[in-house]
């Protein structure tokens, strides 16, 4: 059962993991400029959208990782 969860889990987080990526700006703009990434901030020099993205792409990165390693613990027992 638990299995099944973090296989789940693992799928959904890779999905996004590669959506979140998709998002980010390149070096020419990039998808996240739709979503008022092209509006920055005065003070820094990146945008609160590509803040909370970058923010969202390590946590997703972070839930992929320690399913990886849970699943690889489990499958080795």
């Amino acid at each position: 059962m638990v299995e099944l969860v973090l296989n789940v889990l693992l799928v959904l987080a890779s999905v996004l993991l590669v959506v979140l990526i998709l998002l980010h700006r390149g070096k020419g703009g990039g998808l996240s400029s739709m979503f008022g990434g092209a509006v920055s901030s005065q003070l820094s020099g990146s945008s609160v959208v590509e803040k909370n993205l970058n923010r969202l792409t390590v946590f997703t990165g972070f839930v992929w990782a320690i399913c990886i390693v849970t699943l690889g613990i489990l499958l080795k027992v």
